[in-house]
């Protein structure tokens, strides 16, 4: 060695700081369950997720080895359900996110390259966006487009454009002040390569973290809606139309909300842990 230290490349750095954060481990080895089993669904499932057994309504769980968590007041296997059910809720989430990822981006380099009256209108709109509660907001957008799958994910995509845009401008104002952005304007480089090629991979940190948060808000609104008949219908199994098709048995079978409802909660909280561990990886002045 000439007398020069040796540094660790940043990408190894990241993940030492990562594999440090207990909570984001927990949170992607749950995130990996699910989409192995999202993938192999047909493979793993017992059943098919609309198949009835007319033998065996409101199975209690436990009880059967044909249906381990039990069977709904169809006969249909509350497992394979489940099942199918995260490969469509891993589904909303990578939709809504990509939707609202990129319109939002594009949106917020928009505003903060352009200033003037294009940030203030495109701003203003954000602002407007945000004044009604979100779930609200995705009842509204639905409402107006009707009820439905796809509709319910574009209504989702709305909801969380906002944080997308005024996270996207953030950064990019901040970058724009940098020399080296000075430096390549000054050098000719045009608007589209400055703002694309130039800025936007030094603004994606803080974006990845609020993607990966957004992940799991797609899941809880889009959930959210299915429980109020505006999204998935029946029979397709998603996770909020098992607790609606639910609701009349919660007296006597109780596995049927239950069941998807921890579905939920573990998948929202295992995109959160991952989701902090990647702020606290990404930002410096967050680690301990």
């Amino acid at each position: 060695m000439s007398g020069t230290i040796a540094r660790r490349p940043p990408r190894f750095m990241l993940a030492r700081r990562l594999l440090e954060n207990r909570g984001a481990i927990a949170g992607l080895v749950v995130m990996v369950v699910l989409i192995l089993l999202a993938i192999a669904a047909p493979l793993v499932a017992p059943h098919g997720p609309a198949e009835q057994f007319r033998d065996s309504f409101l199975a209690p769980p436990f009880e059967q080895a044909t249906f381990p968590l039990g069977t709904d007041s169809l006969g249909r296997d509350i497992l394979t359900r489940l099942i199918y059910g995260a490969r469509l809720s891993l589904v909303i989430g990578a939709v809504v996110v990509a939707l609202s990822l990129s319109v939002g981006t594009l949106l917020g380099l928009a505003a903060a390259f352009a200033g003037g009256i294009t940030d203030v209108v495109i701003m203003r709109l954000m602002d407007v966006l945000l004044v009604f509660p979100s779930l609200l907001l995705a009842i509204v957008v639905v409402a107006i487009l009707g009820p439905g799958l796809t509709n319910a994910m574009l209504a989702v995509a709305v909801v969380l454009l906002p944080a997308y845009v005024r996270l996207a401008r953030a950064a990019a104002l901040g970058e724009l002040a940098r020399e080296y952005v000075i430096a390549t304007r000054s050098a000719g480089a045009g608007v589209g390569r400055l703002m694309l090629l130039v800025v936007l991979p030094n603004c994606l940190a803080p974006l990845i973290v609020q993607a990966t948060l957004g992940f799991s808000s797609a899941i809880l609104d889009a959930a959210a809606l299915g429980f109020l008949g505006l999204g998935a219908q029946p029979p397709t199994p998603e996770w909020g139309t098992m607790l609606a098709d639910a609701l009349q048995f919660y007296q006597r079978a109780w596995w049927l909300l239950a069941f998807p409802g921890i579905s939920i909660l573990v998948t929202v909280m295992a995109f959160n842990l991952l989701g902090d561990g990647l702020r606290d990886a990404l930002d410096p002045k967050l680690r301990r």
